[in-house]
């Protein structure tokens, strides 16, 4: 999605693509054209979609100039209120929070794998989960604070959140990890609806397990159906953006699932992903 998208994707249709005659339209913002970021987009029309396996061949082609391929049926409407529903970790934020909690339990390595396994799919996220707040017994409560300031936004995600408040969407964040830095998160960037987990403490230390309902691909998806019926808001105007398995069920109920800068188990199950453009590219889904 940079300057030489109409000349790069026009190559790349041209010859893979022979039967479709595209013509393409650059995308702009009413207010002030390009999104913070800088990063440009285009739109073009065809003539019907694009299967999976031809999406994936066609963003194979384009790789080397780093251009990312959306396919949608409709841009979001200005005039009604829209729904953003985002994954935390690895998605709105560069880490992992319960990696970076082993860290300071000196058991990166074994939580680390374990969380690999959980987001590509290849273990039970509730059971994988569990697992690794176990070795997180005997940490103190005071981690949560001292590590929030350390975590970092992924690049655009600051420019869209302001963005889309802007534009009066409502927002919500369900994450896997943990209550503590979600209220955080919540509290500085207005985030409008926050789930995650809570890690059960004794005395100002983790007891290395977790309570109440546990934050999965099913309760996601069920945190996106109940904000969008709270806010009445079609799902032709919600958007979800995660990065792992346990986001695949959120990103097939909403009317745009994206994946964002996602693992490859999530991309082999989902149209749409975003592998090199900032998030705030998001804001050219809207009706320009």
């Amino acid at each position: 999605m940079q300057n030489e998208i109409p000349s790069a994707l026009a190559s790349v249709l041209g010859s893979e693509f022979p039967e479709f005659d595209i013509h393409y339209e650059s995308l702009s913002l009413s207010e002030n054209g390009k999104i913070p970021s800088g990063w440009d987009a285009c739109s073009c029309k065809l003539p019907k979609p694009l299967s999976k396996e031809e999406l994936d061949r066609m963003r194979g082609l384009l790789v080397s100039h780093k251009v990312d391929v959306l396919q949608i049926s409709h841009f979001l409407s200005k005039t009604r209120i829209s729904l953003f529903c985002f994954d935390m970790d690895s998605t709105l934020i560069k880490q992992e929070v319960i990696d970076e909690l082993a860290r300071f339990a000196g058991v990166y390595s074994e939580v680390a794998h374990v969380t690999q396994e959980a987001m590509q799919g290849n273990l039970d996220f509730k059971d994988a989960l569990k697992k690794r707040c176990a070795y997180l017994k005997g940490l103190p409560s005071s981690s949560f604070a001292e590590l929030y300031p350390k975590l970092e936004l992924q690049p655009g995600v600051k420019n869209l959140i302001e963005g889309l408040k802007a534009r009066k969407s409502k927002l919500g964040v369900f994450s896997g990890g943990f209550t503590d830095i979600l209220e955080r998160f919540q509290k500085d960037h207005g985030i409008d609806e926050v789930r995650a987990n809570f890690l059960d403490r004794i005395d100002g230390k983790l007891t290395g397990t977790v309570s109440g309902a546990i934050v999965d691909k099913f309760l996601k998806k069920d945190s996106l159906i109940e904000l969008a019926e709270k806010y009445e808001i079609e799902k032709e105007n919600i958007v979800a953006v995660g990065d792992g398995a346990n986001d695949l069920l959120m990103l097939e109920e909403a009317g745009i699932g994206i994946g964002f800068h996602a693992k490859d188990g999530l991309k082999s199950k989902i149209l749409n992903y975003v592998d090199f453009a900032p998030m705030d590219i998001l804001l050219y889904l809207f009706e320009s």
